[in-house]
């Protein structure tokens, strides 16, 4: 009695475990309220006649790597005299330059075509509206919204999405089934990023 007991409780936890991760995986940040023109007060140059892509990055966001690496993927099926990257680093005024320097950060640095800017408190994310750490905008020649989401299938998860496909088909055809997908990452003004138990925080 006592080993079948045990043994249900342990189907029982793996179950709930299980379930969790699964629910946690493709569960949506919260979507950018972008604004339908490039904002005049940015401090990224203004699209002039090309398209300008962000991302908003949390450093500490487990999930974020694939995003990072999502990008890159995405940069090298694009032409780079067609789109100008940036990468939105967030940091919190209080906290040291050591605190972004986690993989996620390295491998942005690294994608060519993009460049990669400190954001002090989310300044330049808020006036993009970027609430998720993975956000992806894309605007167009005019300054014109063409597309806000992510850039992963769900949360820490590589692989095709609709969001890659939504952007090469607007930049390659000007047309695609929706300007939006869902976006999976941390809330961008989270000190520490909510994870599953036995999930290692990125950079540490």
């Amino acid at each position: 009695m006592l080993l079948v007991a045990g043994a249900t409780l342990w189907m029982g936890a793996v179950g709930f475990g299980f379930t969790y991760l699964m629910n946690y995986s493709v569960q949506a940040g919260a979507p950018a309220l972008a604004p339908a023109q490039w904002p005049v007060a940015s401090r990224i140059p203004a699209p002039g006649g090309h398209y300008v892509l962000v991302m908003t990055l949390h450093p500490r966001c487990p999930c974020s790597r694939a995003s990072v690496t999502e990008l890159n993927n995405l940069m090298t099926l694009l032409r780079h005299d067609d789109v100008k990257g940036y990468v939105l680093v967030m940091k919190p005024a209080e906290f040291t330059d050591e605190w972004m320097q986690t993989e996620s950060v390295r491998s942005a640095q690294r994608i060519p075509g993009v460049t990669t800017l400190v954001d002090v408190d989310g300044v330049e994310a808020g006036r993009l509206g970027a609430q998720t750490s993975g956000q992806v905008l894309l605007y167009d020649g005019a300054g014109r919204l063409a597309f806000a989401g992510g850039l992963t299938p769900d949360r820490a998860h590589l692989g095709d999405s609709p969001g890659r496909q939504r952007i090469l088909s607007l930049m390659k055809t000007g047309t695609a089934d929706s300007r939006e997908s869902l976006v999976f990452g941390c809330p961008l003004g989270a000190t520490v990023c909510p994870r599953p138990a036995g999930a290692k925080n990125d950079g540490l």
